[in-house]
């Protein structure tokens, strides 16, 4: 696999006096799937909006492709190829599904070929063309995050931020829309940093993994690798198996073996 594509190292971001993020490095190598897992609170959404230039670190670096990039604006991190799909999907709701893609082409000027990349979308989401001019705000929440994830393809971008794509869906919904998201790997070659709860699915989709607690990388291996370790299967995999009680259990873990 070739040079890491995104390198951060030892990022602190702050929500006013509470540091979200404490010394947080990872690498994202180019056409990989990266996971970063963890409980709510954890800080994986606070290190997607660092590097993605929505929050600032007030120490730390982000480098993408070899540029120095934490600290600039979310509309330059995107020119430099890093699309964002956030948590909670915030398509555009009063805009039509074929704006929706279109707001995500919005630097481009390159007609035919935006053309034919909402072609690419609508093969991997069939849904987003049969409904092509209602508004967004009418689709399912699964509907919303196939368009979420559709609208950032249409920015052709050298690496995909993604969170919680699986929240608030169906078991069934999860593995279509984490099927496609494999699909885009493979085929388009698409670099993705993933940031979930259900660790199971993030697991089997992604190449590498970063556990996160309390702000902290606790643990980093390949996600094969993950997938044998005891205290994964107990206080990670277990959570899922066993609801609030393995929730319990994971707040009460202090240490990693």
């Amino acid at each position: 696999m070739s040079e890491p594509i995104l390198k951060v190292r030892n990022i602190e971001t702050f929500y006013g006096p509470i540091m979200a993020i404490r010394g947080i490095s990872l690498e994202v190598k180019e056409g990989a799937i990266v996971t970063v897992l963890g409980a709510n609170g954890a800080g994986k959404t606070t290190i997607l909006k660092t590097i993605s230039g929505v929050m600032d670190p007030l120490k730390g670096s982000v480098f993408f492709n070899g540029k120095e990039i934490q600290k600039n604006d979310p509309d330059w991190v995107m020119r430099q190829g890093i699309s964002h799909v956030p948590e909670g999907r915030e398509v555009f709701p009063f805009l039509s599904i074929y704006d929706n893609l279109m707001m995500g082409a919005y630097t481009r000027n390159d007609k035919d070929e935006i053309a034919r990349d909402i072609e690419l979308v609508h093969g991997y989401f069939p849904i987003l063309k049969e409904r092509s001019d209602q508004p967004a705000g009418q689709l399912s929440g699964g509907e919303q995050q196939m368009l979420s994830i559709s609208r950032a393809l249409m920015a052709r971008p050298k690496l995909m931020l993604l969170d919680e794509p699986s929240l608030g869906l169906s078991p069934l919904l999860v593995k279509e829309i984490f099927t496609i998201i494999k699909r885009l790997n493979v085929e388009q070659g698409m670099t993705m940093l993933l940031v979930e709860q259900n660790a199971n699915i993030a697991l089997h989709t992604a190449d590498f993994g970063y556990v996160l607690e309390v702000g902290r990388i606790v643990m980093e291996d390949t996600t094969a690798k993950l997938l044998q370790k005891e205290d994964i299967k107990e206080f990670y995999l277990g959570m899922q198996d066993h609801g609030v009680r393995g929730t319990r259990r994971w707040k009460k873990r202090k240490t990693w073996r």
